[in-house]
């Protein structure tokens, strides 16, 4: 039996009301032939502006494709190919024909497994290679969450985003053809809208997937190692006192008076993020810019009678750290490098017969189309890189890639046919 070609459609549309919101991308999809394309796997995004309808948009869908399985969230903003969506009610729905044996939808009340048993096929399993996940960030101990989700599958690769919305961070996972594992699933939420915890789907290898991490923020400064440090205070960088490296990456002299520490050196400091790697791995890559291993996180306080330097992360001796900034430039530049990336992935030169045909973007809700000088422009740099294929995602409250709870970054995952 011959196997239909991979295949994406995407639609979006912006409306304050749910039903006519999903009206109007239902007519984008239906143009495109949705109803005729065996579609298998859908992803729904909708701003929080639409949070209140989701579990109607979600009863929508699968009235008309009641066979599709369904994965999405909340974002403070969504987005579709060369388009985002910021402050304004809009939803984003892509479908895709991939063989349902391919994949499988986890939520609260269906846990990923390592391993699967097939039903109907005895002695054979399902394994989980990897995962796009959509968490709510009001979930404890979500770091540790997503480490444990990591080591379930083979690859230990997850992507994907946190939920955000300032009452509800709703996400979305629903399959009608699942054979739930726990005794009490009738409790669950109705229409598979779900608060708390994680939802996604694993994928088999079979699928090609290839996810590119940016970071948007460039070095200012050598990479380093902790030496000392305490809970999320740095006290030494390479055996030096952590304060005094800070302020030599700044070019702040390190003896500066009290009145050009207020105008020179504080929004210096306050404009500066430290970017960290556990021992052992990779904070740069090619030594240019950071690795996909790297965390980027705040610089949160100064401790000046101890020359320690505080960030909003735990840190231990043995770690690698760099001290780095945020800008435009930088965000333009990091963007259009991952995008150059994942295109010669699918180089046909290399590959004879490899093309990307669908994506999925994650991005931070501090970013977006103003930290990149211009509304849209982050999407735009992709489509320009990649063309015009389906795309959608969402502006998140923090970013998933590997076992890796990111903030400020950037996840493309993009699927090839």
């Amino acid at each position: 039996m011959t196997t239909a070609p991979l295949r994406f459609l995407h639609a979006h549309a912006t409306h304050p009301q749910p039903e006519l919101a999903l009206e109007l991308v239902w007519a984008q999809l239906a143009s495109q032939g949705a109803s005729s394309m065996n579609a298998t796997l859908g992803w729904c995004y909708l701003t929080e502006e639409l949070a209140e309808g989701a579990s109607t948009i979600l009863a929508g869908l699968r009235e008309r494709l009641p066979h599709v399985a369904w994965v999405g969230g909340v974002g403070s903003g969504i987005l579709a190919t060369g388009v985002e969506y910021i402050d304004e009610p809009a939803l984003a729905v892509m479908l895709c024909n991939l063989p349902g044996s391919d994949f499988r939808v986890f939520h609260g009340r269906q846990p990923l497994a390592a391993i699967h048993p097939l039903h109907g096929h005895q002695g054979q399993v399902w394994r989980a290679h990897t995962a796009l996940v959509h968490a709510d960030g009001h979930s404890p101990d979500l770091p540790e969450l997503i480490q444990e989700l990591a080591e379930r599958t083979e690859t230990g690769f997850l992507f994907g985003g946190v939920s955000a919305g300032q009452s509800q961070s709703l996400h979305l996972a629903v399959d009608p053809h699942a054979h739930s594992s726990s005794p009490d699933a009738e409790d669950a939420p109705p229409g598979g809208v779900w608060q708390g915890g994680v939802s996604g789907v694993a994928f088999s290898d079979q699928v090609r997937l290839v996810t590119r991490v940016t970071q948007g923020c460039e070095p200012i400064g050598p990479q380093r190692q902790v030496t000392a440090a305490h809970r999320n205070v740095i006290y030494e960088l390479d055996g030096l006192p952590a304060l005094n490296c800070l302020l030599k990456d700044l070019g702040v002299p390190v003896t500066v008076s009290e009145s050009d520490w207020q105008r020179d050196a504080l929004p210096k400091v306050r404009a500066t993020l430290v970017g960290l790697s556990d021992e052992g791995s990779n904070l740069l890559s090619h030594g240019q810019h950071f690795a996909a291993d790297t965390r980027v996180r705040h610089l949160v306080g100064i401790d000046p009678s101890r020359y320690g330097v505080a960030i909003s992360d735990l840190v231990a001796s043995g770690m690698q750290l760099a001290f780095c900034q945020r800008h435009v430039a930088a965000a333009r530049k990091d963007l259009v490098r991952i995008c150059a990336e994942i295109r010669e992935e699918f180089d046909p030169s290399e590959r004879p017969g490899s093309a990307p045909v669908g994506a999925i973007y994650v991005s931070c809700a501090g970013r977006g189309g103003p930290h990149f000088g211009a509304p849209h422009a982050e999407m735009e740099i992709i489509a320009h890189a990649l063309g015009d294929i389906p795309l959608v995602g969402f502006f998140a409250s923090g970013e998933i890639a590997r076992h890796h709870l990111y903030g400020y970054t950037g996840v493309l995952t993009v699927f090839g046919g």
